[in-house]
Formats: structure tokens, sequence, C-alpha cells
């Protein structure tokens, strides 16, 4: 029983300690604030779990003992909370809108944010206007495919009343799965007025603020996302490769959790079926669209007792490894094997020997996003979703196969 009290406690002192506490305090009087508070304490110690006491024990050093402005330079939540008499806790609940504060205590943080000037920070502008001029683009890590979008995105703003923000996920030890939920709670409604969001690996029906997927994990069932013809980009990509002759063709796909993956995978499937070409297991291997999978992903492909003489990667930088265990194992590309990728990325065309690809529009399709968000922002409504033609780009790494 005594520990479910202690739970009980754990969850409410927090509201207890900013509010009925804060409204005990009397301005300037140090010693009743500081036996008010030491007596509530002290009364309730005893249910108190041992995590809570280390709360009291930091609250009770951030009641001030006056109302004097802050010193010349930036005005901070500090300052702002040593004016207003309350927490720093509370001033960050009362900007971020959360429960648990006192209608009272709302009112007077915001009066003091106004006469501190505090509302130049991007928090206070959102809390004044309800609005940053900020857009958020959120992506899990910055890599070539995410950097190239920005550049585009970046481009499409340019003139117009926003700014840009790229933040980068905090992915979990689990892995991708919810890292764009966690960014929207952290920025959403007030740091940024709407999020670009690249590559989302769940489906986000309700935000805060605007949001745009870009090549979104579970596809373009939500109007607001742009993305390109995975499906044909790949069908493409092999095809060319059965064009020049090759019939024994490996492919190493994407990330698993990811729907351009198997769509690629689909593309691939699918010109070889039309082409009458039978589909052999053993000549697909999972790259995770990263460097070191891709490269044992490579690595098996080669090492079968028949080789491929081509490979379609599903991204570039599986393409690139590919490309390097290739050049380890003493083979020439491509008048011993043939490699295409999947992007177009920068690093494509500055590899030696250049990269044939397919060339995925990444500066048209954050410029498309950015277009996309702000009709959003707007009050406009959008209808469908955008999609853009994968390109075929042969370059130097594909060429009929060997004569046997």
């Amino acid at each position: 029983m005594t520990h479910v009290m202690s739970i009980v406690f754990d969850n409410v002192f927090e509201i207890l300690s900013e509010n009925v506490i804060e409204n005990l305090l009397i301005t300037g009087h140090k010693s009743t604030n500081t036996t008010v508070f030491a007596d509530l304490c002290a009364t309730v110690s005893r249910v108190m779990t041992p995590e809570t006491q280390h709360h009291v024990n930091a609250t009770a050093g951030q009641f001030p003992t006056s109302a004097e402005k802050p010193a010349e330079g930036r005005v901070t939540i500090n300052d702002v909370a040593r004016v207003a008499k309350v927490s720093v806790s509370t001033v960050s609940k009362v900007v971020n809108g959360r429960y648990g504060v006192a209608p009272r205590t709302i009112t007077r943080v915001h009066q003091v944010i106004n006469e501190l000037g505090y509302e130049t920070s991007l928090v206070a502008s959102s809390m004044r206007n309800s609005q940053t001029n900020i857009i958020g683009i959120l992506v899990a890590e910055f890599e070539p495919f995410a950097l190239e979008l920005l550049n585009g995105i970046s481009a499409t703003l340019r003139g117009t009343k926003y700014d840009l923000m790229a933040y980068a996920g905090n992915l979990s030890p689990e892995g991708h799965v919810g890292w764009e939920r966690r960014s929207l709670s952290r920025l959403g409604g007030t740091l940024i007025d709407g999020a670009i969001i690249v590559t989302p690996t769940v489906e986000i029906p309700h935000s805060s603020v605007p949001v745009v997927a870009i090549d979104p994990q579970a596809g373009t069932d939500m109007p607001n996302t742009v993305d390109v013809d995975n499906s044909g980009g790949a069908y493409t990509a092999t095809k060319h490769l059965i064009d020049l002759g090759h019939q024994r063709i490996g492919h190493i796909r994407g990330r698993d959790d990811l729907n351009s993956a198997h769509l690629r995978e689909e593309g691939y499937r699918r010109a070889l079926d039309e082409a009458g070409i039978k589909f052999d297991e053993q000549l697909i291997h999972a790259g995770d669209y990263q460097w070191d999978t891709a490269t044992q992903a490579a690595e098996q492909l080669l090492a079968l007792p028949v080789p491929p003489t081509a490979i379609f990667a599903a991204n570039d930088i599986s393409a690139l490894a590919a490309l390097e265990v290739a050049s380890a194992r003493g083979l020439a590309v491509p008048q011993e094997l043939s490699i295409i990728g999947f992007d177009d990325i920068p690093a494509a065309a500055q590899s030696a020997p250049a990269l044939s690809t397919v060339r995925q529009p990444l500066h048209e399709m954050g410029s498309h996003a950015v277009s996309m968000l702000l009709a959003l922002l707007q009050g406009e409504e959008v209808t469908e979703p955008h999609q853009l033609p994968a390109v075929l780009v042969p370059r130097d790494t594909t060429a009929a196969p060997p004569q046997s």
C-alpha cells in the first residue's frame, strides 16, 4: 500500500510544487517562503520514493527571492523563471502548452515573457504569433540521399519568408522505427510551422503541424507525399542489363522495413519475368542501403560457384560498395562484371569508372515537397500524392557480358 501511495504522490508532486507552493510564496520574503516549502516537504516525505525526494531537494533551491530583471544580454528561460517566481520546468510547461500549471501561473509567465523580451526566441515567437516561419526537415540521419533532397528544398525556399532547420532524428537502440514521431514531438508547434519528413518509417495521421513525407515507408496512401516510381526505375535498370545480354543478374536489395526496397525488388523480378529469365533466390542478398551490409552482400554474390555477370543494387551506396568488392577481387568493371545503382547521388558520377544508375530526381522531389507544404500552411487542401519518374543514366559500369 505504501508503495502504491508513493507512486501516486510521484505523479502529482510536480503539480503541487509548481502551483500550490508557488502561489503560497510571498514576494521578497525569503524566510517565509523557505519555511512554507520545507514544512510541506517534511509532511509528505514519508511517502516519497527516492526519485521524488531527489526532485524535491532540487526544487527547493529554485525559488527566487527578488523580482530583479536580468542583466544586460540575451534573455533566457532562467531569467523568465526568476522574475516570474516559478521554476524553470514551469516556464517550459507554459511555453510548450503542457498540462499541470495553474491558470494564474500561466498568465504570470506570459506577462514576464513579454516584459523581458523573451519573445525574440523561436519559442516565444510561436506563442505570440502561432508561427515561427521555420520549416523543419526531419531525417533519420544525414546521408547522401537526404543531403541531395536538402539542396532542392533549400533552393525552393529562397525568396520565401521561411527559414530552414534540418534535424536528424535520435534513433533508438531498437532501430529506425518511430524516429519521426519523437522528432515531431520535440519540434512541432514550438520551433517549426511545418515539417518535411524524409523516408518516415510510420504513418503520421495526426500532428501539431502540417507534414509532407518524402519516400514514405508505407507508400503514398496519404495525399501529402512525394516519391519516385521505384518499381518502374528498378524495372528499367534490370531491363538495361538484360538488353545488354545479361541473363544471370544479382540484386542487392534495400532496407526490408522500407516500401521503396520492396518496390525495387518487384521491378527487378518483373523485368526478369518478362524476359523469360527464371528467378534465382541465390542471386538476391540484403544490403539495407548501407555500405557495410552491401559489401557483405556483394561478397556473397561474387563467391557463388556461378557468380552473376551483372548486379543491380537498390541504391548507389550499395552499388559503389559492390564496385569496391569487384576491384578487390580483381574483376574488371564492366568487362567482367556490370554494376548499376539507383538514386544518382553525386558520388555516382565521380566514381572510377563512373557508375551507371537510375536517377531519382532528388532536387525536384524536394522542390515539390516544399510547394506541397506551403500550400498546406496556407490552408489549401492537398488531394493526391506526387510521384516523379525515375530515369536511366547509363555510364561506364555496364556493358555486354564477357563471351564464354
